[in-house]
């Protein structure tokens, strides 16, 4: 394991979690592409991607001396959600208080748009609560609210190329992975001046997923529709997986969301972080795989 006092002292400032991931891979790899030094957080140093300027440091949210340790001296920390597991809020807990008490000052966190207490989609309700939990640390913070991710929609649909879900004509301003990506490294580039900010990522346009359905099928080739259900129909189509009752809310909620309205909108923070608009659908399905 690698120790602080075994760090240069530039790569001491930024930490970045979630790098063998996709999202924090592509952080990771543009931030080392612009010349920034950066410790990267993992559990396995043996699948930390190999970046000029990065150096791994091993821990996980779960093990706060382990996490303490590797954050000593790291001063903004980007930091990935954790997989979907019933208890992300206490890892998540767990890993911003060894942050507070290793000194970090700014945490830079990605949320989940319309995070609240009571939102429908379950997940965003464990997101907003680890948002209470980072303002209440003491350390600086920005919030990167992610809409739905427009790289994950083709593989809502099943064999068949069927998305099943309790929808309804509900729309939804997808963002791409990519998009996220870019906004973070322009936060962390200069997260002085993004101090206490919430941004909402989005995409350029609404889709309901009949339309979003139609898009994936014109731009790949393999026809895509999408089915609505009744709320009581997507929990007994999802029984058969014989996931546990939160894995199933948060399965069926994430189109409840949709159809309640709570995942529309289009924001223009995308476009003011990186300067640049964000991808669309058709255009995310057109590029190369990163």
């Amino acid at each position: 394991m690698t120790s602080a006092a075994e760090l240069p002292a530039d790569v001491l400032a930024l930490g970045v979690t979630g790098s063998t991931g996709g999202l924090g891979g592509m952080v990771a790899r543009q931030l080392a592409e612009l010349g920034s030094a950066q410790r990267l957080l993992v559990r396995d140093p043996a699948r930390a991607p190999v970046l000029d300027g990065a150096t791994p440091a091993v821990c996980s949210y779960e093990d706060s001396a382990a996490a303490r340790q590797a954050l000593d001296g790291v001063k903004v920390l980007f930091m990935v959600s954790a997989s979907e597991t019933q208890d992300r809020v206490q890892q998540h807990t767990a890993f911003v208080d060894a942050a507070a008490g290793a000194g970090v000052q700014h945490v830079v966190y990605t949320s989940l748009y319309g995070a609240a207490p009571d939102a429908t989609f379950t997940l965003a309700r464990d997101h907003y609560a680890t948002e209470e939990h980072i303002r209440a640390s003491g350390m600086d913070f920005t919030f990167l609210r992610d809409n739905f991710y427009l790289d994950f929609l083709p593989l809502l649909a099943g064999e068949d190329g069927v998305i099943r879900g309790p929808a309804g004509d509900g729309i939804f301003s997808g963002v791409a992975r990519e998009d996220i990506a870019r906004c973070a490294v322009a936060v962390l580039r200069d997260p002085a001046i993004h101090k206490g900010a919430t941004y909402s990522l989005t995409g350029p346009e609404e889709l309901t997923l009949a339309q979003a359905a139609g898009i994936i099928t014109e731009s790949t080739g393999r026809t895509i529709t999408y089915q609505p259900e009744t709320v009581e129909e997507a929990y007994a189509s999802r029984a058969s997986y014989g996931a546990p009752p939160w894995q199933v809310d948060a399965w069926v909620s994430t189109y409840t969301a949709i159809a309640s309205g709570e995942m529309a909108g289009i924001s223009p923070d995308v476009h003011g972080l990186t300067g640049e608009d964000p991808i669309s659908l058709r255009e995310f399905l057109s590029r190369p795989v990163l």
